[in-house]
């Protein structure tokens, strides 16, 4: 199975994490986005921000959290994040005076740190596409056999049998 057949599948389940991830976001201030950029603003704090095919923009304070699916995040001045940020797919900025409490992690992407921010934990930059391909290809390639084979044995069993001819 080509990479362009397998797009559509792997679109559904960004949608599903998306939309499942949508309905448990707590009222406490959790902002969950699927395709529409985040931004929190210079006098907002917000607990969580994940987003899914967009990216988030920090002005003000985020409590705990920040993961990105096939965006950035971008920390702007005085932005803070309480806990760890992680990108899939894209990268992060950090300007001048940001903060990170926790740990940086990027996989498939670029980080860029002004020498004014600052990171509480570790920075963790995973370049390159095969990590991409490693999280996400592996597993759905695993499952894709999986599929085949019950495929193909269901075919073999229900394959109604011809006769022998003498």
């Amino acid at each position: 199975m080509r990479f362009a057949n397998r797009l559509p599948v792997l679109a559904c389940l960004f949608l599903m994490v998306g939309l499942s991830s949508l309905a448990f976001a707590k009222a406490s201030g959790d902002r969950t986005q699927v395709g529409h950029d985040i931004t929190i603003g210079p006098d907002e704090e917000v607990s969580d921000a994940t987003c899914f095919g967009c990216s988030v923009r920090v002005l003000g304070h985020v409590a705990t959290d920040v993961t990105v699916f096939g965006g950035n995040i971008v920390v702007e001045r005085q932005g803070q994040i309480g806990g760890d940020a992680v990108v899939f797919g894209r990268g992060i900025r950090l300007d001048k005076e940001a903060r990170v409490g926790g740990d940086i992690t990027v996989f498939g992407g670029q980080v860029r740190i002004d020498p004014a921010a600052s990171v509480a934990g570790d920075v963790a930059n995973f370049g390159g596409s095969i990590w991409l391909l490693l999280i996400f290809g592996v597993p759905l390639g695993i499952l894709g056999g999986i599929i085949t084979l019950l495929v193909w044995i269901v075919r073999r069993l229900t394959r109604p049998s011809v006769p022998a001819t003498a």
